[in-house]
């Protein structure tokens, strides 16, 4: 019985030492995570130029009102809807005979007018004769040089005539007045057009493309820095049609248009604050158009040393910018930055950050100030 109750004992004891154990190793922490895989590169290093960007709509350099100027009914149209004419191109032609008539008749009248003349001169130079033999009055020597300069005036009249009969003549074709593309006509063949003043029909219209001038508004504030660039030396004057502008499309990326601004208006608009701009560029192409929405950048600084990072690698914190940077430890650091606009798909940073940082730009979420992390290292890439 003894050796029995003993062996009950030592079994207890076992039991009780292995569930200590057991609890010991409960309480124990478990194993640290692995560094967390973070991509890290370095700032990139550049010289830059700011850019301010505006909204801008596309106006043509020259846009014309085919009108008649003479009345008459509409012969043909020599012209397709929305082509491209050049200046002198036939459009229209407006029934030609009631003015050739016209011209007819005043070379006729202009002919009768220099028969008189000659009439009047003979009967002049005779008159002269006369008045020095006494053959005739005074008085009839005076209407018979009346009679001559009567028919010089009357040949100033007929030859005038003439030149409006074929004034009338020519407008009864109507050209392109300038390059360009022309729209649709507004008024088709066997209608009667109206020539006169005031009630002129209008026919069509012809924009001019190439180049094309793109219309925005500056604030006052970007007004007087483009002034203060200039008088430093820093940038063209805006007002010397030299200071560089750059414009895409709805759908293009990069500015891929580059101009000039041309014009800058005379006075600020009291109920917006802004001035209007305008800037030109050349469209050989066509793509751009009258009427497009664009947008305009413009150089809002002189160009100078910038440091770039991805607007990924940047976290907000109560609205305040930071990035995280990884020491020769690998630990992570906490770097508060001041930003600046975006270049080519990288943020500038004004402020926080030097050359020679490693900065994460992929698994910020993974990363925390004074933990460790396992770095790759990587080509710094744009946003985007």
């Amino acid at each position: 019985m003894i050796t029995q109750f003993n062996s009950y004992k030592w079994a207890g004891a076992a039991a009780l030492l292995f569930l200590a154990d057991g609890c010991q190793k409960s309480a124990e922490q478990p194993p640290a995570p692995p560094p967390a895989p973070v991509t890290v590169s370095r700032p990139a290093a550049r010289d830059v130029t700011e850019w301010d960007e505006y909204q801008g709509r596309m106006e043509a350099v020259d846009m014309v009102e085919v009108r008649a100027r003479v009345t008459g009914y509409l012969e043909s149209v020599n012209f397709k809807d929305g082509a491209d004419v050049k200046q002198g191109d036939l459009l229209f032609v407006i029934d030609p005979r009631p003015y050739q008539s016209d011209l007819d008749r005043a070379g006729a009248d202009l002919q009768q007018a220099e028969t008189k003349f000659e009439l009047a001169s003979n009967d002049l130079v005779r008159g002269e004769r006369l008045l020095k033999a006494r053959a005739i009055s005074a008085e009839e020597a005076d209407a018979r040089n009346n009679a001559a300069r009567t028919s010089v005036a009357a040949i100033q009249s007929a030859r005038a005539a003439v030149e409006m009969a074929k004034l009338n003549m020519e407008y009864t074709r109507v050209t392109a007045p300038i390059s360009g593309r022309i729209g649709r006509k507004l008024i088709t063949e066997g209608n009667l057009v109206n020539g006169n003043q005031g009630q002129a029909t209008l026919l069509a219209t012809i924009v001019s493309l190439d180049p094309i001038y793109c219309y925005f508004d500056a604030d006052e504030r970007s007004i007087i820095k483009y002034q203060r660039l200039a008088r430093e030396g820093k940038g063209d004057n805006i007002r010397d049609g030299k200071m560089a502008c750059e414009l895409e499309l709805a759908d293009e990326t990069g500015f891929p248009h580059k101009g000039v601004l041309d014009f800058v208006d005379n006075q600020v608009d009291p109920a917006t604050g802004t001035m209007r701009v305008r800037g030109v560029f050349a469209n050989p192409d066509r793509i751009l158009q009258p009427g497009f929405f664009a947008r305009v950048r413009v150089p809002g600084s002189a160009k100078y040393p910038a440091l770039l990072i991805p607007d990924q690698a940047v976290g907000t914190d109560q609205g305040q910018k930071f990035v995280y940077a990884v020491d020769d430890q690998n630990t992570v650091e906490y770097k508060v930055v001041d930003l600046g606009p975006m270049i080519d798909g990288l943020r500038i940073v004004r402020q926080g950050l030097l050359s020679n940082d490693w900065i994460i730009v992929n698994g910020l979420m993974s990363a925390r100030p004074g933990a460790k992390v396992n770095p790759s290292r990587g080509p710094l890439s744009a946003s985007k």
